[in-house]
């Protein structure tokens, strides 16, 4: 076989090695979350001594009670249903502030432009642990101590700067030419940028639902401290207070609780790819 053949397929068994490594990676946890969810107790809990026990397949038959114990002994859809109506509210807020914001950061040239832009980011940066007591302070001045409404007011001072800096990114890819030229053919501003750009700006506004959902799903320390009643907690403060008790970890329920939360936000960033990754890199290329 040539050197050049030689050196070709190695190449190629590299590059598939590789892929294939990154993959594994990727799916191990969602595979480790499956399994742990079905496993009996006594199939999870076994000392490492036991040297016939494999902890990464089934060892004993599957079983639903962790499933049983999610649904029927803990507010679990309940959870789901607060934090998908935290999530729907904060992300419309979102876009709301956002993409005006953005577009208009976007068109606005100078040294103040790239400041303010700098700026509105920079504030994203601020911890969560340095705002969670004023921000308590202003719930409790509002009156909104343990409602959801607490949440939709704090989420969006952290979605709404990195969405309006994401947008700006993406609205300075497009060429002032197109709304232009929408003008001239007879469009106010609003209608050139309703007709013209919006549609044109869809990767990148559905990069910011997105990730300004994600940003909800995950949140913790303001959902801990805002929520104190276990009826309006959302599913990251609802599932480890319920299933973590003293040095009792439900793992079977908790692992549970992860695939269903997180499946469906990897199959949509999956299934959404492409934009996501348009979203995310179209800004950065000039």
């Amino acid at each position: 076989m040539p050197r050049s053949s030689v050196r070709r397929v190695a190449a190629t068994l590299g590059h598939r090695l590789i892929i294939l490594g990154f993959t594994a990676f990727a799916v191990f946890p969602f595979y480790w979350m499956v399994v742990t969810t079905f496993k009996q107790n006594s199939d999870l809990y076994v000392g490492a001594a036991n040297t016939a026990h494999n902890p990464f397949i089934f060892n004993r038959p599957p079983t639903l009670e962790h499933l049983r114990t999610l649904f029927e002994q803990t507010l679990f859809l309940t959870w789901v249903a607060n934090t998908l109506l935290v999530g729907a509210l904060v992300v419309a807020i979102t876009l709301l502030l956002a993409v005006p914001a953005g577009y208009s950061l976007a068109r606005l040239t100078g040294p103040w432009g790239k400041r303010l832009s700098i700026g509105i980011f920079l504030t994203y940066l601020i911890p969560s642990t340095l705002l969670f007591i004023p921000f308590s302070r202003l719930v409790s001045i509002l009156g909104l101590q343990n409602t959801l409404w607490s949440l939709v007011l704090v989420y969006p001072t952290f979605t709404v700067p990195f969405c309006t800096w994401l947008l700006m990114g993406f609205f300075k890819s497009l060429p002032k030419e197109v709304e232009e030229s929408a003008m001239v053919d007879g469009c106010s501003r609003p209608a050139a940028i309703w007709r013209v750009v919006l549609p044109l700006a869809v990767p990148g506004i559905l990069t910011v639902v997105i990730v300004a959902l994600t940003l909800v799903v995950q949140e913790f320390v303001y959902s801990l401290t805002f929520i104190s009643s276990v009826q309006r907690m959302t599913v990251s403060v609802g599932v480890p207070v319920a299933l973590i008790r003293g040095d009792v970890y439900y793992w079977g329920s908790l692992m549970a609780a992860c695939v269903i939360t997180s499946l469906p936000l990897a199959i949509l960033y999956n299934f959404f790819l492409d934009r996501f990754i348009a979203g995310f890199t179209v800004g950065a290329i000039r």
